[in-house]
């Protein structure tokens, strides 16, 4: 299908103040962004995963236009966002998790015939938009009464109506799914992977990264303004290696003896240990047999190294 955005040595400079006594003041350059390159394909959802003030939100605003680069290209859909910026949004759309585009006090409907206004959405496709979105989602009867009375579920579904309406081929989600239940997270990632087997593209940025596990296929980190990772969630994964977290229960109490040898990470108690072993060195079986030379275990579970201890090991590897 192509490549949807094409991201060439973007960096992004200000220049603030520093106070050097009553009167006067130094001009400070800060680099937000550092030399950033990336490709994300057509139909693709690449989570962008970054710390606080790592430059993530920096990146994110210059590819949708709102920035312009201090240096480097970005291309999205073959247009330079900033530049072409009015023939540009009509191809993007953007959900915003902490940020409503509904008006609080009208019923949903009526913001997304705003939409279909600044659009210029004709009534057959607005029609048609909104019927299958209504349907997909699940909120045909919440969509005619005020904002402001809806849940926090129910008004992110209508959020992405309100985004999607203008049928964009690339749309942006920042924390699409902060503050929702477990079910409601469940029916948004299932309208986000519905929408990107039709061919949108998605830019997702988030700190649930369940999120980026279920979703993103491309994971994307920038840290300290720089991009530290780019790759597939799989890679990113075995970035570590071979290590996993094995939970252990046992018949009895292990002495030290016991456990000489082994990384132990956690105790539940004395009969549930949490243990590291590095795959690439002792594969299942022999891990189990060598257990059991020492432990009386009745109960085994063996699973990858959480999501989060794989992205700070990075982000720490990045900074030395």
């Amino acid at each position: 299908m192509g490549s949807a955005v094409e991201v060439e040595n973007l960096s992004k400079t200000y220049v603030t103040y520093k106070r050097k006594g009553l009167f006067r003041r130094e001009p400070t350059t800060v680099t937000a962004v550092d030399d950033v390159s990336l490709t994300i394909e057509a139909g693709e959802i690449c989570g962008v995963l970054g710390p606080n003030g790592a430059g993530k939100s920096t990146t994110i605003k210059m590819l949708c236009g709102a920035l312009i680069p201090t240096s480097g290209t970005v291309r999205v859909l073959g247009y330079e966002p900033f530049r072409e910026r009015r023939r540009y949004v009509r191809e993007i759309g953007a959900v915003f998790g902490q940020k409503s585009q509904l008006v609080w006090d009208i019923p949903p409907v009526d913001s997304f015939l705003m939409n279909k206004a600044i659009y210029g959405v004709p009534d057959v496709q607005y029609r048609e938009t909104l019927d299958e979105l209504v349907s997909l989602l699940d909120v045909a009867d919440k969509i005619e009464v005020p904002t402001r009375v809806l849940s926090l579920g129910e008004r992110m579904k209508c959020e992405f109506i309100m985004a999607m309406l203008h049928r964009p081929q690339v749309v942006f989600l920042d924390e699409p799914t902060i503050g929702l239940d477990t079910i409601a997270k469940a029916g948004i990632r299932e309208f986000v992977r519905g929408m990107q087997q039709r061919g949108t593209t998605f830019l997702l940025t988030t700190h649930d990264l369940e999120d980026v596990e279920r979703l993103a296929e491309h994971v994307v980190i920038i840290g300290g303004g720089t991009k530290v990772f780019d790759g597939s969630l799989q890679d990113l994964k075995r970035s570590l290696g071979e290590t996993k977290i094995v939970e252990l229960t046992l018949a009895h109490p292990a002495s030290d003896a016991d456990l000489e040898g082994l990384s132990v990470v956690g105790r539940r108690s004395d009969l549930e240990l949490t243990i590291e072993v590095d795959m690439a060195l002792m594969g299942p079986a022999e891990l189990f047999a060598t257990l059991s030379r020492s432990l009386e275990i009745t109960d085994i579970s063996i699973r990858e190294l959480p999501m989060e201890r794989v992205i700070t090991e990075i982000y720490t590897s990045s900074r030395r």
